[in-house]
């Protein structure tokens, strides 16, 4: 009938090797690096209205996206993103765009604004590259307040690692967003459509 008690010190052996290997470290989580903000001008010359950028399917993801070659994209387990990665773009482009156009009061496209230009953007890579670059890029579109379309381009920036490891991966995509913003921002201001 006791026979099974010769069977417990191996069964509680069994128990603890199963729970040391059944700990998860958790992920390490990462945020843009954030831009100081530029004030709103008092008398500003016009209203941009920024919509949430949309993400390609693959980069709406907690995982920080890494292209292992031409075709293979991974995203990451355990380095994420700390806060969804599109409303870390759209902030630090609100930032970077005040501060380029600062006639301008940039805001988020929420309800109406009379008058307002819309600024909606699709993104198509933000992710690290094999060869030690950080890509963004992606596509841009001005809109008047009846939803017409008055200027849409590409956006494309690269910007290499200054070492290795997701740290520098998450500046230099940071740095390549910035680019971007820089020159959609040129692109707006030469377009003349606050004018």
């Amino acid at each position: 009938m006791f026979a099974w008690i010769k069977y417990l010190p191996v069964l509680m052996i069994c128990l603890l090797v199963s729970a040391c290997a059944s700990s998860v470290v958790p992920p390490a989580r990462y945020m843009l690096p954030s831009d100081n903000t530029a004030s709103a001008p008092d008398q500003p010359q016009g209203t941009l209205r920024l919509s949430a950028p949309r993400l390609a399917h693959y980069l709406d993801v907690d995982g920080i996206v890494m292209q292992l070659d031409d075709i293979t994209l991974n995203a990451a387990r355990e380095h994420q993103w700390a806060e969804g990665l599109g409303r870390q773009l759209e902030r630090a482009l609100r930032a970077r765009l005040s501060h380029a156009l600062p006639t301008l009061r940039v805001i988020r496209a929420e309800g109406t604004q009379p008058d307002a230009l819309t600024l909606r953007l699709e993104v198509n890579h933000f992710q690290g590259r094999f060869d030690g670059l950080a890509i963004a890029s992606g596509q841009w579109q001005l809109l008047d307040d009846d939803g017409a379309l008055l200027a849409m381009d590409n956006f494309h920036a690269e910007t290499p690692l200054e070492e290795d490891g997701y740290p520098a991966l998450v500046r230099a995509l940071s740095s390549s967003w910035n680019q971007s913003a820089e020159l959609i921002a040129s692109q707006i201001r030469q377009g003349n459509y606050f004018d």
